[in-house]
C-alpha cells in the first residue's frame, strides 16, 4: 500500500520582477485526508504547486514532500503524482500509448497502464487519439498519468474543471478512496462549491498570501448568518423588521436579514401581526461560500 507523506511549504515566496506571485506561504498538508487548495484565478495556487514540483524555483523559502525537495526524491513518479495541465498530451497518441511512454521513461511496470486506465474509466477509449478527447476525458487521462507510479502523494490542479455531473461525483468518490488508503491528496480549485463535498481541510490563498487554513467546518466561524423571510404583505414585513433594528434586503425569494436567527425574525413578524409565507435560515453551503468570498475579497468573483 502506498504511504502518504506530509507536504510542507515553509515561508515560500516567488517574485517575478517586482511582482510577488506568492508571499511567505507556510502550510502543512497531511496524509489520510483530502486538502483543498482554494483561491481565485491568479491568487498564486498554480505557482505554489509548480514550486512544490520543482518546475519553478522559489525566490525564498522551501517546499518539500516528505522532508525532501522534489529534485531530491529518488523515484519521484513513485512518490508523487501530479496533474497540472489537462491539455499537455501529444494529440496524435492514444491514451494507452501516452501512458506507455511515461511508464517506460520512469521504469514503471507496463502492466500499470491498463490498471490506471481502468481506474479512471478510460479503458473503452484507450485506443482513441487524445486529440478527440473532451476536456473531461483529458482530466481523467491526467489523473491516470499521475497514478501511474502508484504514488503516496497526489497533487492535482483544478481536476474537476470540465467534468460533467457524473464525472464530478466519480472523482469525489475516487479521491476520498485514495485518501482513505493513507495517501496525501492536495487538490486546487478556484471554487469552493467544486470541492466542498470532497475536502477535509482547506488552505485559502488570496493575492499570493495564505488567508485561512483549517478543517472545512472552520469556515463556518467566518460565516454571517442570514435568514430568508417573506410575506404576502412584504412592505409591512420590511417596515416591521426595520423598526426592530434589522436591515432587510430585497431578494428574488424574499427579504434577506443578516445576523439574525429565524426565531428572532419570526417574533418580530408575530408582534407586528404580519403573516409569513417564507422563513428559513440559509443553507450552510451558501454560508460557507459567502465565508470563502469574504476571505478572498473581490477576487472571488473571478
Amino acid at each position: 500500500m502506498p504511504e502518504g507523506v506530509p507536504i510542507e511549504f515553509d515561508g515560500v515566496t516567488k517574485r517575478f520582477g517586482s511582482v510577488a506571485a506568492v508571499s511567505d506561504f507556510s502550510a502543512t498538508i497531511l496524509p489520510g485526508r483530502v486538502t483543498g487548495f482554494l483561491g481565485p484565478n491568479g491568487a498564486g495556487k498554480t505557482t505554489s504547486l509548480r514550486m512544490l514540483l520543482g518546475l519553478v524555483a522559489p525566490t525564498s523559502g522551501r517546499a518539500t514532500i516528505g522532508g525532501r525537495s522534489y529534485a531530491e526524491i529518488e523515484r519521484p513518479f513513485a512518490t508523487v503524482g501530479a496533474a497540472l495541465e489537462a491539455a499537455s498530451f501529444h494529440p496524435g497518441r492514444s491514451a494507452r500509448d501516452h501512458l506507455r511512454v511515461y511508464a517506460q521513461a520512469s521504469s514503471i511496470d507496463a502492466r500499470r497502464v491498463d490498471t490506471v486506465l481502468d481506474a479512471v474509466g478510460l479503458t473503452p477509449y484507450a485506443k482513441r487519439r487524445v486529440s478527440g478527447y473532451s476536456l473531461g476525458m483529458r482530466q481523467r487521462l491526467g489523473l491516470a498519468t499521475a497514478l501511474l507510479g502508484d504514488p503516496g502523494v497526489l497533487v492535482l490542479d483544478e481536476p474537476i474543471n470540465g467534468l460533467d455531473p457524473e464525472g464530478i461525483k466519480w472523482i469525489r468518490t475516487f479521491l476520498r478512496s485514495l485518501a482513505d488508503e493513507g495517501r496525501t491528496i492536495l487538490v486546487s480549485s478556484h471554487l469552493l462549491s467544486e470541492v466542498q463535498q470532497t475536502v477535509d481541510e482547506v488552505l485559502i490563498i488570496a493575492k499570493g498570501r495564505l488567508v485561512h487554513t483549517g478543517p472545512l467546518a472552520s469556515l463556518e466561524s467566518h460565516a454571517v448568518h442570514q435568514v430568508v423571510v417573506d410575506s404576502p404583505t412584504r412592505p409591512a414585513l420590511a417596515d416591521a423588521l426595520t423598526a426592530a433594528g434589522m436591515e432587510p434586503v430585497p431578494a428574488d425569494d424574499g427579504l434577506i436579514v443578516t445576523g439574525a436567527e429565524p426565531d428572532q425574525v419570526g417574533a418580530v413578524a408575530f408582534a407586528a401581526r404580519v403573516q409569513l409565507s417564507v422563513l428559513y435560515r440559509r443553507k450552510a453551503a451558501s454560508e460557507l461560500e459567502d465565508s470563502f468570498l469574504a476571505l478572498v475579497g473581490e477576487e472571488g468573483s473571478l
